[in-house]
């Protein structure tokens, strides 16, 4: 064994590998650490990570980052042969292969397709622009449930010719919307991921990862399409193989993501266990809970940040709604929960006001009668007011983000008269 000097320096690529620097007669030599050592090909698998994974990988990104990236790219392969059934039977549908369709016809019929799904991913984007940030899972999931939709209505279009056009063009609005949400919950995923300000390298890395999954995709298609050619049940089938396949890796790509923010759901399950047995869930607890599919409320809705006209509609109510040291009002209306936020409340504030409103929506809901809503209110207030700061504190310990929260709050903000107090 040769005789180094002393260690000069060391240094570290991220948790990759490490090396030192040695005296070597009189000069300095770099010699990796045999601890690190790694077998040999392994530069083929650092090039792979290199061009398929963020910078500075696992610790650039979030720890649920590998899993999740692992089922959306099985959803994506599958999605990629599904669709490419769908625009066989598009294709067909619109007259490839048929001497009797002309291409004046098939190109209408094209236009009319991309025209609707434009105006509606404009309209979709205007509705349900703002709850796509706090509720990213379930608006991800519910774009692939849809994507699926719309898949097997291009497939059954052709077997339909009168309703042809109108079954391809709510089609496209329906892939529209999935644009749109599938977009934008995947950029709100992104920054949950980023650990580092690395929203970009993440963003570009999963083009990558994806484009290389649609380039499999294709090859497999090369394969299937002499076989699913003229044969309707063949297609089907596959087609319910893959959307299966798609849905089920949805569903657990979704299920895999632990983020630390606080949204609706979140807290109001973090909020139900303290209250219930003084314990506050980890991100990885409360997660696990959370719904993923959009459902048919069985609480009473919530509404954050509106017009002080929807909480209090006299001066007495306004004393009523008044609290000490409150940046918030309570109110209901119109079966609605109402939360109207002051010009100068912080992020605590604004989580103070969201618990009182979940328990208030919980209370409202089992009870079934609304006539004794202020005296509820004044509960809330007394029960956050003696509670509140240890279920913040639990908040904190438990390892959540509280710098800032997904609560979908709107823009509206009020200031009182000190008088009114």
């Amino acid at each position: 064994m040769e005789d180094y000097g002393a260690i000069l320096a060391t240094e570290r690529y991220g948790s990759g590998e490490s090396w030192h620097y040695v005296a070597k007669d009189g000069a300095m030599e770099r010699r990796r650490d045999s601890r690190d050592a790694e077998p040999r090909g392994n530069s083929i698998v650092g090039v792979f990570k290199s061009v398929f994974l963020p910078q500075g990988y696992p610790e650039s990104v979030s720890g649920d980052y590998l899993q999740y990236q692992f089922w959306d790219t099985v959803q994506a392969f599958s999605s990629s042969l599904s669709g490419t059934l769908a625009t066989q039977a598009s294709l067909r549908g619109v007259g490839v292969g048929n001497q009797e369709a002309t291409v004046a016809a098939a190109t209408v019929t094209w236009l009319l397709r991309d025209g609707t799904g434009m105006l509606g991913r404009i309209v979709f984007a205007w509705l349900k622009g703002n709850k796509l940030d706090s509720e990213a899972k379930k608006w991800r999931l519910f774009a692939d449930v849809l994507n699926d939709i719309a898949m097997f209505m291009e497939i059954l279009a052709p077997f339909f010719p009168a309703w042809f056009t109108l079954i391809v063009c709510t089609s496209g609005i329906f892939k529209s919307v999935v644009g749109v949400a599938g977009g934008a919950t995947r950029a709100a995923l992104t920054v949950h991921q980023a650990r580092r300000d690395n929203m970009a390298d993440i963003s570009a890395k999963d083009g990558s990862q994806e484009t290389l999954v649609n380039l499999a995709g294709l090859l497999v298609s090369l394969i299937l399409i002499p076989l699913v050619t003229d044969n309707p049940a063949l297609t089907i089938g596959l087609f319910f193989f893959f959307t299966a396949l798609h849905l089920y890796a949805n569903y657990k790509a979704v299920r895999s993501v632990v983020m630390e923010t606080l949204n609706e759901a979140r807290l109001a399950i973090m909020l139900r266990h303290f209250l219930r047995d003084g314990h506050v869930p980890t991100p990885l607890e409360a997660n696990r809970e959370e719904p993923v599919f959009l459902e048919f409320r069985k609480t009473l809705p919530i509404k954050l940040g509106v017009r002080l006209h929807e909480v209090v509609q006299s001066p007495e109510e306004l004393r009523l709604a008044l609290k000490k040291d409150a940046p918030f009002l309570l109110g209901f209306t119109n079966g609605c929960v109402c939360v109207c936020l002051a010009a100068h409340a912080n992020t605590r504030d604004e989580i103070r006001a969201m618990c009182q409103a979940i328990w208030l929506s919980d209370k409202l809901s089992s009870s079934r009668q609304h006539q004794g809503f202020w005296e509820m209110v004044h509960k809330s207030y007394e029960l956050m007011g003696s509670e509140f700061d240890r279920f913040y504190k639990g908040v904190e310990d438990a390892g959540w983000d509280v710098t800032r929260t997904l609560l979908d709050w709107d823009e509206w903000r009020f200031k009182w008269k000190p008088k009114m107090r």
